[in-house]
């Protein structure tokens, strides 16, 4: 039966296909980040190797940013990272902050921040007591 499917046989081993995110160790898509090199127009060659140097380094980025995040959310008490805690961790990083100094996160808030000047000045009122 020549031509009508596979042959039936030890000789027919079939090859489960790995994909280039598991082959890279990676959790990001490495097939879909090619993809969208490629249909970007960023240039007309793609190598093999930008697409994993790319994923590796957006998984990296995305771990450092919700590792930080998580810590805000537990020293805030709470199970659940929300944009609050992606902006604070993003703003008390000093590398982050100057990688995404330009960005805008939705819902993220504001840094506290009281201004010097603003806070009640403190009295001599402990020095001037004297013993008589």
């Amino acid at each position: 039966m020549a031509g009508r499917g596979k042959s039936i046989g030890s000789a027919a081993v079939t090859k489960k296909s790995t994909s280039r995110s598991s082959k890279a160790g990676l959790q990001f898509p490495v097939g879909r980040i090619a993809r969208f090199l490629r249909s970007g127009k960023y240039s007309e060659r793609i190598g093999g190797g930008a697409p994993v140097y790319l994923a590796a380094v957006m998984e990296y980025l995305a771990a450092e940013v919700l590792e930080l995040a998580g810590n805000a959310a537990r020293d805030n008490k709470k199970t659940r990272v929300v944009p609050r805690h992606i902006q604070l961790a993003v703003r008390n990083d000093e590398e982050l902050s100057r990688l995404l100094g330009a960005v805008t996160i939705a819902n993220g808030g504001v840094m506290p921040n009281i201004h010097a000047h603003l806070l009640p000045k403190k009295s001599p009122v402990a020095s001037s007591k004297g013993d008589d």
